[in-house]
């Protein structure tokens, strides 16, 4: 995006805040009003509405936030295609990734290092967020390429499968006891639960096995909802009635250390795929 306006112009739209778009571009907010004054002048149309702190967009600048977002698109595009020119055989460029949280905090750092090191000229940006918004990023045109768990699947994006994983049940370890009973599914789930948010392809496995048992989520003990795995582990560890639902590629240390427990569930199998995905009709 050739013309600094524009960009301008796309950090407020993005951020609906004249402050907040000065910071992301280091200039002051005189100078983004400037800026933006200058392209509703261009143009002849009222970009912006400002009530008090709030900024919206009108109509017109609804359309110049589409185009501008498209030109971006296409200025980048550009300068990738000219870059890999310089070496039909160095790949180059930018690549937007995006992963849900247990593949990012347990699978892909031990990945992306050998990635950079085959290609150095690649640029990565990584946004960690449950299935759900790496999804919508992917369809907002904000990824290339996203990592995610789950069974809900659009019909506007392309999946693959990465590797499979398990989700299993656990809790706090009793040291020095014996390994953890079977426990009948009516037990289980009578303990408090410790789950993850609304969302998360962790919790959709979980509500789907469940749903097959004619079991509502509502109807269960919910002690706390956590954004994330780790948090999830931490609570279990100081919470010892508590169980809760992780990846098992996410228990290594904790197994080891004697601080967790997996505790068998009859009747409860929760087997799930990592699957890379992009937009429909882009290669992965």
């Amino acid at each position: 995006m050739s013309d600094f306006r524009l960009r301008v112009f796309a950090a407020v739209a993005r951020h609906l805040s004249l402050t907040k778009a000065g910071q992301e571009l280091f200039v002051s907010q005189p100078a983004v009003t400037k800026h933006i004054r200058e392209l509703e002048a261009q143009y002849g149309q009222r970009l912006l509405e400002r009530r008090g702190n709030r900024v919206t967009l009108t109509e017109a600048g609804r359309l110049l936030h589409a185009h501008a977002d498209a030109a971006a698109a296409a200025q980048q595009q550009l300068e990738d295609q000219l870059l890999a020119l310089r070496d039909p055989d160095e790949a180059a460029g930018r690549l937007r990734l995006g992963a849900s949280t247990t593949l990012s905090q347990y699978v892909l750092p031990g990945l992306l290092p050998a990635f950079q090191a085959r290609y150095p000229q690649v640029q990565l940006s990584f946004l960690n967020a449950n299935s759900e918004r790496i999804a919508e990023a992917l369809l907002r045109g904000e990824l290339d390429l996203g990592f995610v768990e789950g069974r809900t699947k659009s019909h506007d994006l392309h999946y693959e499968l990465l590797l499979p994983d398990e989700l299993v049940a656990v809790r706090r370890a009793t040291p020095g006891g014996p390994p953890a009973a079977p426990l009948p599914l009516a037990e289980a789930l009578a303990h408090p639960l410790v789950l993850r948010e609304r969302g998360s392809g962790t919790l959709e496995i979980l509500e789907f096995a469940l749903r097959a048992q004619h079991i509502k989520l509502s109807a269960l003990p919910v002690a706390i909802y956590l954004d994330n795995t780790e948090a999830i582990k931490r609570y279990l560890e100081a919470a010892p009635t508590a169980l809760g639902f992780v990846s098992r590629r996410a228990l290594d240390r904790e197994l080891a250390a004697g601080l967790l427990e997996i505790v068998p569930i009859a009747g409860l199998h929760l087997a799930r795929q990592f699957e890379a995905v992009s937009v429909q009709g882009q290669p992965l």
